[in-house]
């Protein structure tokens, strides 16, 4: 229950972030207007707001209104699981987050990390240790306004896991409840050389809150491609995969924040047809 809380809770944040990131952005962007010259002149000024356009201005007119998209890298780090070792003593973990945009929607994208974890069941105690990696690729769904750059996507990974187990200790399962509870059989057994893949599915959002400052959280769905287990035992969780449902199924958290590294730009021009009904102007 405290862990759903926190995810809740950091869901909560994120939007809040985003919805004031847009609100401030729209509201204090300065955007340069033209017209096309076969049709009605635009009087040649800055207007801070689509809705303030001359309602004198040609049904045939076209307006464009200049915007720069901005292409580079992001790199980040993963709060959540450095934050987890502060709450759980059973769990050590860091992940690195990237993604370059390759175009106008799609990004590049890919994460690194290295967990240990010790997991205590009723029936068994065994620790996890290995590393990971996941490279894929985002989609933005989200249609920004002007030189907004903030991210609602979906995407597909391909993840690698190479790791070890630790059986710490195990219990026997007893079939006939009328005698006493078999005691706990100490093992330290360790498997090494373990490994597997999956494919996870990706829905998260990102948020600009300061200058090339972003956070964002994504929430994903992993079903497993190849699991090398160790003779006698299972793997019942996977760095970066993390514990395996039913055999083969996963979800998967994280909450990020991430610096943004421009590269190059690209001026673009976005269309407006006055034809269109104007969107009402909220209440101040």
């Amino acid at each position: 229950m405290k862990h759903t809380l926190k995810y809740i809770f950091s869901i909560y944040l994120v939007f809040s972030i985003l919805v004031m990131s847009a609100q401030e952005t729209t509201a204090n962007k300065p955007i340069q207007v033209q017209a096309q010259a076969d049709t009605t002149v635009v009087p040649n000024k800055k207007y801070k707001d689509i809705r303030e356009l001359p309602e004198a201005v040609s049904k045939d007119t076209v307006t464009t209104f200049q915007k720069t998209n901005r292409y580079g890298l992001r790199v980040g780090i993963d709060l959540f699981k450095v934050t987890r070792a502060l709450y759980d003593k059973d769990y050590k973990g860091i992940e690195f987050t990237g993604d370059y945009r390759l175009t106008k929607k799609y990004f590049l994208a890919a994460e690194l990390g290295n967990e240990n974890k010790t997991t205590d069941d009723d029936r068994v105690n065994f620790t996890t240790k290995g590393s990971y990696l996941k490279a894929g690729f985002d989609y933005n769904a989200y249609e920004n306004w002007l030189d907004m750059e903030n991210i609602i996507s979906i995407g597909l990974r391909y993840g690698f896991s190479s790791f070890s187990q630790q059986l710490n200790s195990y219990k026997i399962y007893n079939s006939t409840p009328y005698f006493d509870e078999i005691p706990e059989i100490a093992s330290g057994q360790k498997y090494n050389g373990l490994s597997a893949s999956w494919v996870e599915v990706v829905a998260g959002i990102k948020a600009k809150v300061f200058n090339n400052v972003f956070v964002g959280f994504s929430l994903r769905l992993n079903t497993l491609v190849t699991n090398k287990k160790p003779d006698n035992f299972d793997n019942l969780y996977i760095p970066g995969f993390n514990r395996t449902y039913n055999g083969s199924f996963g979800v998967g958290f994280n909450y990020t924040v991430s610096y943004f590294i421009p590269i190059y730009k690209k001026k673009v021009f976005p269309v407006f047809d006055p034809k269109k009904p104007k969107p009402p102007t909220p209440k101040r």
